[in-house]
C-alpha cells in the first residue's frame, strides 16, 4: 500500500507561483511514473502533469505548458509541482497519484491506484 501527502497549497495572486510537494510512504516510487491531476469545483478531475519513472519524460496538459514544472527526488520519495504564473482558472485541488505497477505513464486518471488528499490552491485575480 502507498500513501501520499500533498503539501505547499495555499492562496496566491494571479501571477505568483507555488510549489507542492508529494512525499510518498510505504513504498519506494523509484521505478514508478507519477503524476498530478486537479479538480475545480464543479468540474471532473483532469491531468496536470506526468513524469517517468527515471524523471528523463514529463507531460503536460495544454493549459499549463510553460507555466508548470513536475520533478522528482527518488532519495527523498517526493514528486513536486512548481506552478508559475498563476492564474485564477488554476484554482482547484490538486492531487498526486501513483499506479500499482512500475514503468509506466499516462494521462488517464483510472491507469492510477493511489491518491493523496489533495492540496487546495487558490489564484485571486
Amino acid at each position: 500500500q502507498v500513501q501520499l501527502v500533498e503539501s505547499g497549497g495555499g492562496l496566491v495572486q494571479a501571477g505568483g507561483s507555488l510549489r507542492l510537494s508529494c512525499v510518498a510512504s510505504g513504498r519506494t516510487i523509484r521505478s514508478y511514473g507519477m503524476a498530478w491531476f486537479r479538480q475545480a469545483p464543479g468540474k471532473d478531475r483532469e491531468f496536470v502533469a506526468t513524469i517517468s519513472w527515471g524523471g528523463g519524460s514529463t507531460s503536460y496538459a495544454d493549459s499549463v505548458k510553460g507555466r508548470f514544472t513536475i520533478s522528482r527526488d527518488n532519495a527523498k520519495n517526493t514528486v513536486y509541482l512548481q506552478m508559475n504564473s498563476l492564474k485564477p482558472e488554476d484554482t482547484a485541488v490538486y492531487y498526486c497519484t501513483a499506479p500499482r505497477d512500475p514503468y509506466y505513464t499516462s494521462a488517464l486518471s483510472e491507469k492510477y491506484d493511489y491518491w493523496g488528499q489533495g492540496t487546495q490552491v487558490t489564484v485571486s485575480s
